[in-house]
């Protein structure tokens, strides 16, 4: 297995390789050197990040024994970062560069502005994308930290199970160091709704376990003795968890409860001082479009329009013929047949129904992609004490060597949220060809510099994943199940309708509650995954409306292909385009889409 020096210089060296006809513009071997320089900071700063990527290795190896400083020492270091890395790349002379390399430039430069522009309002953490709130039922180390501890910490040496408990001193760092921030951010006038506060102690108070029952500390017990070492680390880590981890949790749960006690029920930041600045700034950063607030509200409402002209078709095909389309969708969620029972065993159905979705796609893929991805992928269930806040469905990469493999989530709190015919959409959504094949083929592509696979976009990614969804449907997925297929267009509606309650909650000032009755009228979600749909969109301004904007983009971006080459056209060379350049954000894809069916016409 290679260590991360060499994982470094090979990813470097391959990165090279397609350049060495521009060895003689030394702009590029300056901007190569710059961006490893560049990940070098990255991972001192996130160490968990270094985890994650398996770069924790070698002359790294301290690095496994660290969590992310969350202090406001901590975020002012990581601020001073993104400033100092922005001001060395502008220094780069763009026009001297390949164009490989502009597109490295050019990725960077946006990901380091879009921080830079998040950063300047001073208040915020982080969770899906850019969110006002330290601590959230999202945001805070609270919710990251123990998850990360016990499915991405690896535990192979007795080494490992030292680095672990330090960590857990680690974690009673960033639990008083979110706490310090959400006060400080507080006495500027942000805090969070009430119900957003009453989600995060409800979260916090299932994680407020004694050492004998707490899962951070007994999954670690159980994989040291998988492995035969020494069960006093067990010990070690039980006495940190009751003596340093518990007395933070109840630190910031008492924190949580005085906000709590002075917070609103407004939902959106609009009410915040430079809330609607903010609100634009985090809606580019998710989408990477100029599009405004007004622009993305319009746009869902008129996408919306013509999936639900589709819709009013198929469900006609089915005898649904009465009623709008939101009420005839919520009369096949009222037939007890297209749910999996609501208990461990329905649950462990409905995870294993999903896996055989991913299984049934793979052999499919090679008739549309060029490449495909090393790795494996598989989904899981939402862990059950993270279930009342947690997003409806997410995806985690696999790290970089293939040794931990690519995991799609499904929270399962209520199996109710999850009629069976919408599972295979989702499944295609976060999985293949969705997000594990667009990520796993960026991790595997050793064209690209290596900091270029550690930052992503959630435009191009979840428009490549909801583009996915359709992709499922052209590769034949539906021909013999209807209603996934009406399962793939609800899911698609539901995206539209994102882009029209996000901007109602920060744009326009709606409630929760009307938000929540928006969608559950628009496309017959339940209450309880509309609740917390909406609940997120609270948590992570304009992230929710990238979806489609991105899914857009891509649509687009292929018609002009298509009219453009005409009968030469190949599918399969507009995704290679598409998806070799990384992730990028939307207004560089378009670039590099056009000069790829340009050069393909000459």
């Amino acid at each position: 297995m290679l260590n991360r020096r060499e994982l470094i210089a090979s990813a470097a060296a391959a990165a090279a390789a397609p350049r060495l006809a521009f060895a003689e513009q030394s702009e590029d071997a300056k901007l190569s050197a710059l961006l490893d320089a560049c990940l070098q900071e990255q991972l001192q700063n996130n160490p968990q990040q270094a985890t994650l990527l398996g770069l924790d290795k070698g002359p790294n190896a301290a690095m496994r024994s660290r969590l992310n400083d969350t202090s406001p020492a901590g975020i002012v270091a990581n601020e001073q970062l993104v400033a100092s890395q922005l001001k060395r790349l502008e220094a780069i002379s763009r026009d001297a560069l390949s164009p490989d390399a502009q597109v490295d430039l050019d990725t960077l430069l946006y990901a380091r502005r879009s921080a830079a522009a998040i950063n300047a309002f001073g208040f915020g953490g982080a969770s899906f994308g850019p969110t006002p709130y330290v601590v959230s039922q999202l945001s805070g180390s609270y919710q990251f930290t123990p998850r990360f501890l016990e499915t991405k910490h690896p535990v192979e040496s007795a080494a490992d199970g030292e680095a672990y408990v330090e960590r857990l001193a680690g974690f009673q760092a960033q639990l008083d160091g979110d706490t310090t921030r959400m006060r400080h951010h507080a006495a500027l006038g942000v805090v969070a709704p009430d119900f957003i506060l009453d989600l995060a102690l409800q979260q916090m108070t299932a994680l407020h376990q004694p050492p004998e029952m707490a899962s951070v500390v007994l999954s670690f017990r159980r994989r040291l003795a998988a492995k035969g070492f020494d069960p006093k680390l067990g010990d070690a880590a039980a006495q940190m968890w009751q003596g340093r981890i518990l007395p933070a949790l109840d630190r910031q749960m008492n924190a949580a409860r005085t906000l709590r006690a002075r917070a609103g029920r407004a939902a959106g930041v609009g009410r915040l001082k430079d809330g609607p600045a903010y609100y634009a700034a985090a809606l580019k950063a998710a989408t990477t479009t100029s599009l405004t607030p007004a622009e993305v509200h319009q746009l869902g409402l008129d996408q919306g329009r013509q999936i639900a002209g589709r819709l009013d078709d198929l469900l006609g095909e089915q005898g649904l013929t009465r009623g709008t389309v939101g009420e005839r969708i919520a009369a096949l969620m009222r037939d007890p047949k297209s749910f999996f029972p609501d208990d461990d065993a329905g649950k462990a159905a409905a995870i294993a129904y999903c896996n055989d979705r991913l299984a049934a796609i793979r052999p499919r893929l090679p008739r549309w992609f060029k490449r495909l991805p090393p790795y494996r992928f598989e989904v899981r269930r939402v862990p059950a004490n993270l279930e009342v806040g947690a997003a409806a469905t997410f995806s985690e990469p696999p790290s970089l060597d293939g040794s931990r493999p690519g995991l799609v989530y499904f929270n399962l709190h209520d199996t109710h949220d999850w009629p069976k015919w919408a599972l295979p959409t989702t499944v295609f959504h976060e999985g293949l060809p969705g997000h594990q094949l667009e990520g796993g083929l960026a991790l595997a592509n050793t064209r690209l510099p290596l900091i270029r696979k550690t930052i992503g976009f959630s435009g191009y990614a979840e428009g490549w994943a909801l583009y996915a969804e359709q992709l499922a449907d052209e590769i034949g997925m539906y021909d013999d199940d209807p209603l996934g297929r009406i399962g793939m267009l609800k899911m698609q509606l539901f995206r539209a309708g994102r882009c029209v309650a996000d901007t109602g909650i920060h744009l326009r000032g709606w409630s929760r509650e009307r938000a929540i009755a928006y969608f559950e009228g628009l496309e017959a979600d339940a209450p309880g995954f509309a609740a917390r749909e909406i609940e997120r969109y609270c948590v992570n301004p304009g992230q929710a409306c990238s979806y489609k904007i991105g899914h857009t983009v891509w649509e687009k971006a292929r018609e002009r292909a298509r009219a453009a080459l005409g009968p030469r056209f190949d599918i399969k060379d507009f995704h290679q385009a598409g998806l070799s350049c990384g992730r990028v954000p939307l207004e560089v894809l378009d670039g590099v889409i056009d000069r790829w069916f340009g050069s393909a016409r000459a």
